[in-house]
């Protein structure tokens, strides 16, 4: 099918012509392989174009190509062995048996996994302001008619800690528990003050590599989180007119609140978590931690009750890349009105760590020289500087990488690689884009062009709730 001495591939985006029109069409191998390549005669069958395999789904591998208008062939050569996808429209030809598609009568809805973009030159897809405000409105009764009760698991556990304890136990707690943050109790409050998060373990080892610090490592065995959280209140002048800090009263939920308020809470007060506390001053118990609810437990709770009614919610059937959603990357004569971290694996952790602070995010992707995504650096890692007592170490002598193989060395159920570094292409529609944010442990999707894996944006679930919720 192929001479001997052609171009072994093409680049895999989509281009215009003088006097035609194309269309990018996303292709998708659902069926494993080693290698996988795209021909067809959309390139005349004389190039082989490489496809990716997709993060997370091993057995899938995808490309994106820019082809003429008009009817088109195509097949894959999967570990040198030319085959054709059976669940998608086919027949015989010169070429043996061969896939199909047409772009002269295109469905209003085609299957996300044969075409899932449109034309170059066509108008961006829209959608009017009153179904974007319909859908707001069915997912916001939707949440404000069920309860974070229905969070709760069947079974599970709930890690919370003495705010009396070391700041040094409790790193080396929420590093082999396989957590990233937990509830405070004080015993002689006898209820929740509190959480401990993976920014405060940022913030201790800033103040610990700063000169002149008053914590040294020597203090870091003894020192308590109530008294850092007390040095926090210092250093963010949260205190009263005779110099004491302000007590910072915790945010939480009943078992009884509605998700959109629970949702809110978060959003509002930019954490992550918030305890779910049943708390009865009827027989004078101690308030009882129940769950630990975040917008990745809501999400799941939407996406499982509008997957089959999908067609009551317009916006979910868009293009990300139409929604003006997460944050993207600045093309070149663009500005951000949001900067976009990136980082080569070579940086320091040092350097890691003060982006994280700096421009206020909660992960970065590592990139290599092409801009291609190769990992992601998030706070919850720094927890991985438990293992042997690295967080002892120079931070700027540290590279990104070498903390990143501490984490690889001590993966946890709670978030393994896999689910920190998901994907997404800006073609992804929105109820795609949900339902891998659903997932457990997935928190952020870096949105990637595909073939080349270069970043293009990132969509956290804080990104989806502010637009869901308007």
């Amino acid at each position: 099918m192929f001479a001997s001495d052609m171009n072994p591939a093409r680049d895999a985006g989509g281009v215009t012509t003088a006097g035609m029109v194309l269309f990018t069409i996303q292709f998708t191998w659902p069926h494993g392989g080693r290698s996988v390549f795209l021909s067809g005669s959309f390139n005349r069958w004389t190039e082989l174009v490489p496809m990716s395999q997709v993060e997370g789904c091993p057995n899938v591998f995808q490309a994106i190509c820019a082809v003429p208008h008009g009817c088109h062939e195509y097949k894959f050569l999967v570990d040198g062995e030319w085959r054709h996808d059976e669940q998608q429209p086919h027949k015989n030809s010169e070429y043996g048996i061969v896939n199909t598609f047409d772009t002269l009568n295109r469905p209003a809805e085609v299957p996300q996994h044969r075409i899932s973009a449109v034309t170059l030159n066509q108008a961006m897809p829209r959608i009017s302001e009153e179904d974007v405000q319909a859908s707001r409105h069915h997912i916001s009764v939707f949440l404000a008619a069920h309860t974070a009760y229905e969070l709760l698991p069947e079974s599970g556990k709930v890690v919370a800690l003495d705010v009396d304890l070391p700041v040094k136990q409790a790193f080396h707690i929420l590093s082999e528990q396989g957590i990233p943050m937990a509830p405070l109790w004080d015993f002689c409050k006898g209820k929740f003050v509190g959480v401990i998060t993976p920014l405060d373990f940022i913030l201790i080892l800033r103040e610990l590599g700063n000169h002149g610090s008053n914590l040294t490592e020597e203090e870091l065995e003894t020192h308590t989180i109530s008294a850092w959280k007390e040095i926090k209140a210092y250093m963010n002048g949260k205190v009263d007119g005779n110099g004491r800090p302000i007590p910072r009263h915790l945010i939480y939920a009943g078992p009884c609140d509605n998700l959109k308020d629970v949702a809110l809470k978060i959003l509002q007060n930019g954490v992550a978590i918030i305890p779910v506390i049943h708390s009865s001053s009827e027989d004078g118990s101690f308030p009882q931690l129940l769950h630990l609810a975040s917008l990745s437990g809501i999400l799941k709770c939407i996406c499982r009750f509008f997957k089959h009614c999908s067609g009551s919610l317009p916006i979910l059937q868009l293009p990300i890349y139409a929604i003006p959603l997460g944050t993207w990357v600045p093309r070149i004569g663009e500005s951000s009105s949001r900067p976009f971290a990136m980082l080569r694996h070579t940086a320091s952790l040092s350097s890691a760590l003060n982006m994280l602070i700096q421009a206020q995010v909660s992960s970065i992707p590592i990139v290599d020289d092409n801009d291609s995504l190769v990992d992601i650096y998030c706070r919850s890692d720094i927890t991985a500087l438990a293992k042997g007592r690295a967080y002892t170490h120079n931070l700027n002598e540290m590279t990104v990488y070498q903390a990143l193989q501490l984490g690889q060395d001590s993966n946890t159920p709670y978030e393994t690689r896999s689910q920190r570094c998901q994907m997404c292409l800006r073609t992804d529609t929105l109820l795609k884009v949900m339902e891998q944010l659903a997932n457990p442990g997935v928190r952020r999707l870096v949105i990637v062009e595909a073939g080349s894996n270069r970043v293009e944006g990132i969509i956290s679930l804080t990104d989806i709730f502010k637009f869901l919720l308007g």
